[in-house]
């Protein structure tokens, strides 16, 4: 079994095995002194030639007894955070041999126990847990410690521990002084965030932190791996780089020291770092990247294929980052979802901004950058300036709309906007069928069972929805019939529903009065506009009582609102007010409506001039 009595079985460097002779048996039973050893472990042994030692137990009190000296340092195991009290027990077997040890560090040479020596210090490494801390982002949850400690500190090896988040300090003033913030920090829902503070082994990345020549091999081999012109650094099966292997230097990056130290090189080498690729690297937990927010900001691109995750829940650490494309098949817990809706649906709940998933383009929908629409408090001036913003965008709109060619409408709409009719079915109007060419448009879902079919009737894009306007009917709109209904006002969206009147001015249906309602969704663009990023459209026959009062008036001039004039334009307003007898705004009114055509607007004038329906208050 073991040749000498200094071989451990368990490989613990603390530990010694001895074998007793006759004599310091003896010498035991009968309480004379014998020379104590660090390690001791008893047994009354015998050998056999099949199984080696063996040997008859002895109770735990006879250890016990003889190991009355109190301890009550820590003992560490080798595993990265385990501890238990430096005096203790511990019973395992080989085979049918057994045996019972007592472990007990004594000082060394120098006056420090065998931990004091691993840290390198005299001062004592203490671990402070946050038992639900995994529920809080690390940023928030650190600058809210940092702000209320009364010592600055520097907390090593952040980490999710279930639903506890850990980290460890060094020197017992820092740990006295968060003791001090146990439930001083409330949380958004006024919870209390308990802290706790306890000594501690040297923390695991400490023990096994990386030599200065080290890091320099390990940053030459990371600068090998790092495309400058992609901003790309290829970490797959990276324990396996040979110029590592060659200098011997395990490079394991599910150890958080590993982890640490790579992180360390990108932030002092390749801060502007985009894509990261961790792939084949057996990750099965991601501790060590939770630092990825501070050390490596920049990543847009991160691949964590083809590894040994098993919960979705590791992906938490991570979600501060913000991914526009994430890789995750061949991980365990890619196979708990019931569909492949699911998984991705789970993916960008922590991940909003994602494009893309293990390199398949994600259909996301148009989402404005805002939170819960919060309505502004307006003041008389703040209302009045939106009132004419409106006004304003729906009297070019309707211009454009009834005059001429409908693309010129582009400008009008988002890239990404969306656009919907539907005419609502009313049996008892006998004229019904005169909408028929509204009706092959219509996205009643009520009606439209077709789920296919109502995609391509939901117009997507500025451009389809320009192109899908210009098939309907071409129209002349009442502007005096306008009723206008401000919705919803936000920094960045404006909401407003439209009911009116028009009628078709060509075709079979020429000259039949409809009634709209037209529901814009707009967000704010360049040059104080507006740009609609949803539209609906409703339409239906108008009512007897609607038609008789459609086109009867005229809409009073918009004195809010007075764009410049050219001279040429001055010219022709005084020019027309002199000829019509109009006051100069309803003249240059008559203008613009008719695109400055001198003449076009005086056909116009004289039309209505002859129908009796210019009200003398127009005139001067």
């Amino acid at each position: 079994m073991w040749s000498s009595p200094g071989e451990n079985p368990r490989g613990r460097s603390s530990m010694m095995f001895l074998k007793k002779t006759n004599s310091e048996t003896q010498k035991h039973r009968y309480g004379l002194p014998y020379k104590r050893s660090e390690t001791y472990y008893h047994s009354e042994y015998k050998m056999n030639h099949h199984h080696g030692f063996q040997g008859k137990k002895r109770g735990v009190n006879y250890i016990w007894n003889k190991f009355d000296r109190k301890n009550n340092r820590f003992d560490h195991h080798g595993a990265p955070y385990d501890m238990g009290l430096k005096r203790r027990r511990e019973r395992f077997s080989y085979e049918d041999q057994y045996f019972l040890n007592v472990c007990d560090d004594r000082k060394t040479e120098e006056g420090k126990t065998d931990l004091d020596a691993v840290n390198g210090t005299g001062e004592r490494w203490y671990k402070v847990t946050i038992p639900s801390g995994r529920k809080y982002e690390k940023t928030w949850l650190m600058n809210s410690i940092q702000n209320l400690c009364s010592v600055p500190f520097i907390p090593v090896d952040f980490h999710y521990d279930k639903n506890r988040a850990r980290f460890f300090v060094q020197n017992a003033k820092t740990a006295s002084a968060l003791k001090e913030v146990n439930y001083k920090i409330s949380d958004e829902t006024s919870t209390k965030i308990s802290i706790f503070v306890s000594p501690s082994v040297v923390p695991y990345s400490v023990q096994n932190k990386f030599t200065s020549e080290q890091m320099a091999h390990l940053k030459k081999s990371m600068m090998k791996r790092y495309d400058a012109s992609q901003k790309a650094l290829d970490l797959e099966k990276f324990r396996f780089d040979q110029d590592l292997m060659d200098k011997d230097i395990d490079m394991m990056l599910n150890r958080r020291s590993c982890m640490v130290a790579t992180l360390q090189i990108i932030e002092s080498n390749i801060p502007e770092l985009l894509s990261l690729n961790l792939k084949n690297n057996k990750l099965y937990q991601l501790d060590g990247l939770c630092d990825m927010t501070e050390k490596a900001p920049q990543v847009k691109i991160l691949n964590l294929s083809q590894n040994k995750l098993k919960s979705i829940s590791e992906l938490d650490k991570l979600k501060e980052l913000k991914l526009e494309e994430l890789w995750l098949e061949g991980n365990p817990f890619c196979n708990c979802f019931s569909d492949h809706a699911e998984y991705i649906s789970a993916i960008q709940d922590l991940f909003p901004k994602l494009l893309r998933l293990d390199g398949r383009e994600l259909i996301v929908p148009t989402r404005m950058d805002i939170e819960t629409p919060q309505p502004c408090k307006e003041t008389c001036n703040e209302s009045e300036l939106i009132k004419n913003l409106v006004l304003r965008f729906l009297k070019e709109y309707y211009l454009f709309y009834d005059n001429g060619d409908r693309l010129r409408l582009l400008d009008a709409y988002h890239d990404q906007a969306c656009f919907s009719l539907s005419v609502p079915s009313n049996v008892s109007d006998p004229d019904l069928n005169d909408l028929e060419e509204y009706f092959k448009y219509n996205r009643d879902i009520k009606k439209q069972q077709d789920s296919q079919k109502r995609m391509q009737l939901l117009k997507h894009t500025k451009h389809d929805i320009v192109n899908y306007l210009s098939l309907l009917p071409k129209t002349q709109h009442d502007l005096c019939s306008f009723w206008v209904d401000l919705c919803l006002h936000t920094e960045m969206m404006l909401c407003f529903s439209v009911n009116g009147l028009f009628k078709e001015v060509e075709g079979k249906c020429q000259g039949r009065i409809r009634a709209f309602t037209r529901i814009f969704i707009t967000v704010p663009c360049s040059d104080s506009r507006i740009c609609i990023m949803n539209d609906q459209l409703i339409v239906r026959n108008a009512s007897p009582k609607e038609v008789q009062k459609a086109f009867t008036s005229l809409l009073a001039p918009d004195t809010s609102f007075k764009p410049l004039l050219s001279e040429e334009q001055q010219e022709m307003v005084k020019s027309f007010s002199v000829q019509s007898g109009m006051k100069l705004d309803w003249s240059q009114k008559c203008l613009e409506d008719n695109e400055w055509d001198y003449t076009k607007a005086g056909e116009a004038f004289t039309a209505l001039q002859n129908e009796g329906k210019i009200p003398k208050e127009f005139f001067k």
